[in-house]
C-alpha cells in the first residue's frame, strides 16, 4: 500500500511537471525516406498531437508563391484535404488560418525568411480557426523540395518534455563527485605534507613550497571578493574584447590542471616514469605525454568551443580538472576564513542574479549576462512566447565559467537549437573550499570516519538538491550559493559544537589547534602524541 502510493505521488508529480511546448515537429516522408524539422506554433489556439504515431498525415501542397491573404484565384478542389505550405506576408495568422479553412484545407504552414514567433492573433479570432497553424523556415522548406521533390507527407506534432530533465541528474552528479573529489585530494596532500614533516623532523616542505596557497587574512578575503565584483562588472561592459582574454586563460589553466589531475591519477596506480636528459634538463616521458595529450584537449575546445553538438564534453573535462585543481591549490587555514568568505560571496551572488535585473537596460541581471554572453535574455522562453531565428546565427562567444549538461528531453528543441541545463564554476568551488578545510581538519584530528568531510559533501547535495527544486518549482535560475553556503556553513559548525571541538574548528590550522586537551593534530598511525609546540 505505501509502495502504491509512492508510485502515484511520482506519477502525479511527473505528470504535472510536463509542459507543452511552443515548438514543434514536422515530420515529413516519401517512400521510405523521412526527415524531421523544426515548427513554432501556439498549443493555445491549435493544440497538435503530443506522439507521431498520433498525429493525422497530409499531403504537403506547395504553394509558396502566395501569402494566402485570401482565396482568390485558388480552387477549393485542389487544396481540399492537403496541409497548405504557403509564405509569411503582411496580414493576420488568423486571416490566412480562416482562408485555408474556407478552401477545406487540413492544416496550415507558413513558411518565413525571417524569425519565428509564436502565431498569435486575437481573443475573438481564436474560435474560429479549427485547423492546426504552424511556422516554419524557409530554407527548411527548400531542403525539403531538393531531398523529396513533390508529393511529400507531413505530420505536425509536439511532443511535451518534462521540467525535471535528466540533464539535472547529470550536473548534480558532476557537482557532487567534484566537490567530493577535490576535497578528498586536499585533505591527502594534507596528510603527507604531514608524514614528510614527521619523517623529516619537522624540516619538511612547507604549504607555499609544495605550490599550495593558503587564505588566512580576512582582508585578503575582502579584497579577493572585491575584485571579483570588479571582473564581473569590467566583463559586463566589455564583454566582447574582454572574453577572447578570459579564453586563453582558461585554456592554459584547465590544461595545467588537467595535467596535475591525471599526473596525481596515474602516481596513485604505480605508473612509473621513463627520465631523461638533454643538456642538464630532465625530463620525464610520462610527463611529456600527459602535456601532450592535456595540450591537444584544450586546444581543441578552443578550437571547437562554439560547436554545441559535441564540444560541451571536453568543457565540462576541463572544468572539473580546473575546479580539482582550485579546490587542492587554495586553501582556507580555519573556519572564520571560511565563513567570511562563503557569506561575502553569498550576498555577491544575490546581488548580482537578483538587484542587477533593476539596473540593466534588458533586465537581464549582469550574472546571467555575462555566464552567458551578450546575446543572452535569460530564458529562451519569455512567457508564452518563443523566438527562433530563420537563418543560422553566427556563434557568439560564451565564457568558459560553466558545467553544460544538453537537456535530453528535449528532442523538438534541439531541433530548434541546443538548450543546455548550465551550473557555474564558482557553485562548486565556492562551497568546495570548505569541504576541502573539512576534509584537511579530519587529517588534523586524526579522523578515521572523516566526519567533518563526509557530513559537509552531504550538506553540499542537500543544497544542490534544494537549488535545483526551487529552480524547478519557480521556473528560474538560481543563484546556487543561496542555498548551498547555509547548508554547507551550518551543518559544519552543528557537527564541530557536537563534537566539542568548535574552538579548533574555527581556529583551524595544525600549530594553533595543538593546544586543545585532545591534542588531535597528529597523522594517522602515528604512536607518539607528545609533539609539545611543533610545526610544520
Amino acid at each position: 500500500m505505501d509502495r502504491a502510493v509512492k508510485v502515484v505521488v511520482l506519477s502525479v508529480l511527473f505528470t504535472v511537471s510536463r509542459i507543452n511546448c511552443q515548438e514543434a515537429i514536422l515530420h515529413i516522408s516519401k517512400g521510405d525516406t523521412d526527415r524531421e524539422y523544426c515548427i513554432v506554433h501556439n498549443h493555445s489556439w491549435t493544440p497538435l498531437s503530443q506522439t507521431l504515431d498520433a498525429a493525422a498525415q497530409y499531403p504537403l501542397m506547395n504553394m509558396i508563391s502566395t501569402v494566402l491573404c485570401n482565396g482568390s484565384g485558388i480552387s477549393p478542389d485542389v487544396v481540399k484535404g492537403k496541409a497548405l505550405v504557403v509564405m509569411r506576408g503582411d496580414c493576420d495568422f488568423s486571416q490566412k488560418a480562416l482562408v485555408a479553412q474556407s478552401l477545406g484545407a487540413t492544416t496550415l504552414l507558413i513558411v518565413s525568411n525571417t524569425s519565428l514567433i509564436t502565431p498569435s492573433a486575437n481573443d475573438s479570432e481564436y474560435p474560429k480557426v479549427h485547423i492546426p497553424l504552424a511556422l516554419m523556415r524557409y530554407r527548411d522548406f527548400l531542403e525539403a523540395q531538393q531531398v523529396f521533390g513533390e508529393g511529400m507527407l507531413g505530420k505536425l506534432y509536439a511532443p511535451p518534455h518534462s521540467k525535471i530533465d535528466p540533464s539535472i541528474a547529470v550536473i548534480l552528479l558532476i557537482s557532487i563527485v567534484t566537490v567530493a573529489l577535490g576535497g578528498y585530494w586536499s585533505g591527502a596532500c594534507e596528510r603527507d605534507r604531514l608524514n614528510s614533516c614527521v619523517a623529516s623532523g619537522g624540516g619538511g616542505e612547507s604549504k607555499a613550497d609544495s605550490g599550495e596557497l593558503s587564505l588566512y587574512s580576512p582582508l585578503k578575503v575582502v579584497f579577493f571578493v572585491a575584485m571579483m565584483c570588479g571582473m564581473l562588472v569590467l566583463m559586463y561592459f566589455f564583454y566582447n574584447v574582454l572574453v577572447y582574454i578570459i579564453i586563453a586563460i582558461f585554456c592554459l589553466a584547465s590544461a595545467s590542471a588537467l595535467f596535475s589531475c591525471l599526473d596525481a591519477v596515474m602516481e596513485k596506480m604505480g605508473c612509473g616514469s621513463l627520465n631523461f636528459s638533454v643538456r642538464n634538463w630532465n625530463f620525464s616521458v610520462r610527463s611529456l605525454i600527459l602535456a601532450a595529450v592535456c595540450i591537444s584537449i584544450a586546444v581543441v575546445w578552443g578550437v571547437y568551443r562554439n560547436e554545441d553538438r559535441w564540444i560541451w564534453i571536453l568543457q565540462d573535462l576541463l572544468g572539473i580538472a580546473f575546479c580539482l585543481n582550485f579546490m587542492k591549490t587554495i586553501s582556507l587555514s580555519n573556519f572564520k576564513i571560511c565563513v567570511i568568505l562563503l557569506s561575502l560571496l553569498l550576498v555577491y551572488d544575490v546581488f548580482f542574479v537578483f538587484i542587477t535585473p533593476f539596473f540593466t537596460k534588458n533586465g537581464v541581471s549582469i550574472m546571467v549576462q555575462v555566464a552567458l554572453g551578450p546575446d543572452a535574455s535569460g530564458e529562451k522562453t519569455q512567457g508564452n512566447m518563443v523566438e527562433v531565428p530563420a537563418e543560422p546565427q553566427a556563434p557568439s562567444e560564451k565564457l568558459p565559467v560553466v558545467m553544460r549538461v544538453p537537456r535530453f528531453s528535449a528532442w523538438a528543441q534541439n531541433l530548434c537549437g541546443m538548450q543546455f541545463s548550465i551550473l557555474g564554476y564558482g557553485d562548486i568551488i565556492v562551497p568546495g573550499l570548505l569541504v576541502a578545510y573539512c576534509s584537511r581538519f579530519d587529517v588534523w584530528i586524526n579522523s578515521r570516519k572523516k566526519i567533518y568531510f563526509v557530513s559537509c559533501c552531504i550538506a553540499y547535495l542537500l543544497g544542490m538538491i534544494l537549488t535545483f527544486a526551487v529552480m524547478l518549482l519557480s521556473g528560474m535560475g538560481q543563484p546556487a550559493l543561496l542555498y548551498l553556503v547555509p547548508f554547507t556553513l551550518i551543518t559544519s559548525a552543528v557537527v564541530a559544537g557536537c563534537r566539542g571541538e568548535i574552538k579548533q574548528f574555527w581556529a583551524g590550522t595544525t600549530y594553533e589547534v595543538l593546544d586543545s586537551s585532545r591534542e588531535p593534530l597528529l597523522p594517522e598511525g602515528r604512536p607518539d602524541r607528545s609533539v609539545g609546540g611543533e610545526r610544520c
